[in-house]
């Protein structure tokens, strides 16, 4: 949308929610609505923990920047309500949102259009799990590491399914890949530079996402310049076949030389240290510019 038609309207930052990444969420948040006061939007803050439809009329939101993570938010339901209210909005829409979200369904769409991805089974909790450890068990239908546990033995296999159950009725178990884990941003169609994450204790999980210390970045990631460039037209075939527009992370791990495809984010951390922002500050640009260009993107998906 042309920035002189945005800066006329009034732009509301949809935070909170009620997801268990709620508190990650508050903070992207106050960061993106910060940066669109000092852009001289006419801006408001709106926690969509409840009342989201009140608050936006009684606000008179004319477009919407999206900053939820995770369920009621991330996953097409916030989409399809400003759908059907006429309010344009930053990142993906209903449909690509939802697929992305339900790691199942990515899954399968992945392996369908022939993107790579680590082998994997769906499980409820009566399945049996055939895969032979090491693997990755996760809920279908959460944040990339809510509820996720790396099995290296059987034995360990019931804690693993007991805790992703207690999130969604549906468990995703996902070969283990050793190799480095990379992740790529695209924004409004550009891919970003490829980001390497380190984790200490070798395996990403909350604790190493939200802990301080816990996990190196690198900008750019320490891979060979076929192999990022590889990431990159892999990440641009994500948003192509699941029709994702806006700000997009996608996760990867290299097995064998070749990235494979772990997680879509499509409404990533907006913090100053958050990812995404990091990938855009190697290349120059500052936080400001970053929300602005995002924000640029808003546009109603029908």
């Amino acid at each position: 949308m042309d920035r002189k038609t945005l800066k006329k309207m009034k732009i509301g930052v949809l935070f909170g929610g009620r997801s268990s990444e709620r508190e990650i969420s508050l903070k992207s948040g106050k960061a993106v609505f910060d940066a669109l006061v000092r852009l001289g939007y006419d801006t408001v803050a709106i926690d969509a923990q409840n009342g989201l439809i009140n608050k936006l009329t009684r606000q008179k939101v004319q477009a919407a920047f999206i900053v939820l993570h995770g369920r009621w938010g991330e996953d097409g339901t916030v989409q399809g309500l400003l759908e059907l209210m006429g309010i344009p909005y930053t990142g993906p829409g209903v449909l690509g949102s939802s697929a992305a979200m339900d790691k199942a369904t990515m899954k399968f769409i992945l392996q369908a259009t022939h993107i790579p991805t680590p082998g994997y089974v769906i499980a409820g909790a009566r399945d049996r799990i055939t895969l032979k450890p090491p693997f990755v068990v996760k809920p279908a239908n959460e944040g990339s590491t809510i509820g996720i546990s790396l099995v290296q033995k059987k034995k360990d296999l019931p804690a693993a399914m007991d805790l992703a159950l207690r999130y969604d009725r549906k468990v995703v178990v996902e070969e283990f890949i050793a190799g480095q884990e990379i992740t790529v941003a695209v924004i409004n169609g550009r891919a970003l530079p490829v980001i390497e994450v380190r984790p200490r204790s070798g395996f990403y999980d909350f604790e190493a996402k939200y802990t301080k210390g816990m996990t190196e970045y690198i900008v750019p990631a320490r891979i060979s310049r076929a192999i990022a460039k590889k990431a990159q037209a892999i990440a641009l075939n994500v948003c192509r076949r699941f029709d994702l527009s806006g700000c997009v992370r996608i996760d990867m791990l290299i097995k064998e030389d070749v990235p494979q495809v772990i997680d879509i984010n499509t409404s990533p951390g907006m913090t100053e240290t958050s990812l995404v922002p990091k990938a855009w500050a190697y290349e120059g640009g500052t936080f400001d510019e970053l929300i602005d260009e995002i924000l640029s993107g808003a546009s109603l998906k029908i």
